[in-house]
């Protein structure tokens, strides 16, 4: 969806869900846009102590296969999120970029190189 922001969680029946503002972008202040940016720092902050957390028990090497099964599931899960939360965060760049790059053209901003 053009224009529109993929938000960090899905529908009850696992399809993505977007928000779309007034203007037609993916990016505003309203509530639900609050709300995922906390609810996309949460994933960031999560993921980034799971790294910390994979690193001492794969370091230790007194694993089990099971702690080991563990570990990749909430990897898989993780990275998953932080995958969204890019393809989210690209695509509103995009979004920016193209406006600068009209606003530009029209002699109304700064120059984009």
């Amino acid at each position: 969806m053009d224009g529109a922001r993929l938000l960090p969680w899905t529908s009850w029946e696992g399809k993505p869900c977007y928000l779309l503002n007034g203007d037609g972008s993916g990016t505003g202040s309203g509530y639900v846009s609050r709300l995922a940016d906390r609810v996309e720092a949460e994933q960031i902050s999560s993921a980034a102590e799971l790294i910390e957390d994979s690193g001492r028990i794969l370091a230790d090497r007194t694993w089990t296969p099971g702690e080991i099964h563990l570990l990749a599931v909430e990897l898989h899960h993780h990275l998953g999120q932080v995958h969204r939360v890019a393809k989210s965060r690209g695509a509103r760049l995009r979004l920016l970029e193209g406006d600068l790059d009209v606003a530009d053209s029209e002699g109304d901003g700064p120059s984009v190189t």
